[in-house]
């Protein structure tokens, strides 16, 4: 299969074709949204409480585990070897959940699921490396959309599967089983970077991908001491290529990339706006992925599965969609996110603690349901500012790196509130409790960022009072 070896101009194409035909089979999992009533059913006979306190954390430390020497591994390997452990994980993970059984079994489906989602990095990664700089946003939206597409589909035909169908839980993973292994599949198909962003460099001399983006913007910002300078020295931008007489070992190649990193890290987070951006990048994430790794359970626990319809699909189709229509609509307001984009931070992380605490209060599933779309859709709303605003300063290769540490930091952070709040050598609390916990961590978030934007309106006012002062002195 040599059709990216063609004319240079449509050598894009191919790889972009497989990888989101990889994307779309790895993200088309109709039983994801029915795990809980599966391991809580009569297939796995776990209680609640086993799932919660002892299963579900494992996803959370093995994540963790895995996520920086994965990044790291992923440029090196470039890419595609990564994708495909990702293939073979997958096949693992839904393996084990079809025919294992007993807590540590699922476990260890947990750590699989682990290794799963610490090698999504290499699926934006990749392409990135095998197509040339002016179409990153094309492939990047295609990408996306095909995730989207997806995910929606998948929640759709599960619960069409459940409600209409009566089809058991084992077969909807039985469907997944299948639906990732045509991906593993399309992942042979690949061909093999020739580069990667750090560590095979090739072309130093690429367009910084926010260069079309702030072209586009309303009020792009100005550029933060972390953005790339193209007249700058290769130095400034990476690891510089070695002259053929003077060529290093690769113990020292990987120690100057990273301490290139570091370097670069060092300088991105000296920017006051990149920093904030990314203290609500990591303390939302960190929150966000808390709260759908146990929403299920929720509303488990509010309509026992056992003895209540199911709707978890057609809630995460729904959820989906929403989530979709708010990044959508950030690309058509017209707002100066530089002036307002802490309020709206702030704002909206009210509303997320707001639904939170409706979900802990209520004993109503369908006022469940209704707070989980409002929480997403916020959330999916707030980073997609973020990602714009962090990411229309930076090069490409800045920004999955300062990508890459934001999201560990909310690893991080997501670890400390699993062993704290959740597992059962910690406080164990009860779901609902949990939920409780979740909202006031919002609360505090969005007290910090409302503090902040009044604080940024305050000064502006003095600011201007004391130059229009000046002005009537003269």
């Amino acid at each position: 299969m040599d059709c990216w070896k063609g004319a240079e101009g449509h050598s894009w194409i191919c790889p972009t074709l497989i990888i989101c035909a990889n994307g779309f089979f790895s993200t088309m999992r109709p039983s994801e949204a029915f795990l809980t009533p599966y391991l809580t059913g009569p297939d796995k006979n776990l209680t609640i409480e086993e799932v919660t306190n002892q299963i579900f954390p494992v996803w959370t430390y093995s994540y963790l585990a895995l996520l920086f020497p994965v990044f790291l591994v992923t440029d090196y390997v470039r890419y595609k070897p990564v994708l495909l452990l990702q293939g073979i994980s997958f096949i693992v993970t839904w393996l084990l959940l079809l025919f294992a059984h007993g807590v540590v079994a699922m476990q260890l489906v947990e750590f699989f699921y682990g290794m799963v989602t610490a090698t999504e990095v290499a699926y934006y990664a990749y392409i990135y490396s095998v197509v040339s700089t002016d179409r990153y946003r094309r492939v990047t939206s295609y990408c996306r959309s095909i995730t989207l597409a997806a995910a929606t589909a998948a929640a759709v035909l599960g619960q069409l599967l459940v409600s209409l169908a009566d089809v058991s839980y084992f077969h909807l993973n039985a469907i997944t089983l299948a639906s990732v292994s045509l991906a593993f599949v399309c992942s042979f198909f690949l061909p093999m970077p020739q580069k990667s962003m750090f560590f095979h460099r090739k072309d130093i001399s690429q367009t910084p991908p926010g260069a079309d983006q702030a072209a586009a913007a309303p009020d792009p910002p100005r550029p933060s001491r972390c953005q790339e300078d193209k007249s700058s020295a290769p130095a400034a931008r990476g690891p510089a290529p070695e002259r053929q007489d003077d060529t290093p070992s690769p113990q020292q190649h990987v120690l100057r990339v990273l301490v290139q990193l570091s370097t670069d890290l060092r300088d991105c987070y000296s920017s006051r706006k990149l920093l904030y951006w990314s203290l609500w990048w990591a303390l939302a994430t960190a929150g966000f992925n808390q709260v759908l790794n146990y929403i299920q359970v929720l509303w488990d626990f509010r309509a026992p599965s056992h003895s209540s319809a199911v709707y978890n699909g057609a809630v995460e189709a729904l959820a989906t969609f929403l989530s979709s229509a708010t990044s959508m609509a950030v690309g058509y307001v017209k707002v100066n996110w530089d002036l307002s984009g802490e309020l709206a931070l702030g704002i909206f992380s009210a509303v997320d603690a707001g639904s939170l605490f409706l979900m802990h209060f209520t004993d109503n599933i369908w006022a469940c349901y209704a707070g989980y779309l409002v929480f997403k859709a916020c959330y999916m709303l707030l980073i997609t500012i973020a990602t714009f605003q962090i990411a229309v300063t930076l090069s490409m290769e800045r920004y999955a790196l300062i990508f890459g540490f934001n999201n560990f930091v909310a690893l991080v952070i997501q670890t400390i509130l699993t062993v704290v709040v959740v597992d059962s050598k910690g406080l164990g609390l009860s779901i609902s409790t949990q939920f409780l916990i979740y909202g006031s961590y919002f609360t505090f978030i969005a007290g910090i960022f409302l503090i902040r934007s009044v604080y940024t309106i305050l000064s502006i006012k003095c600011g201007n009072t004391r130059v229009a002062g000046e002005s009537v002195d003269r």
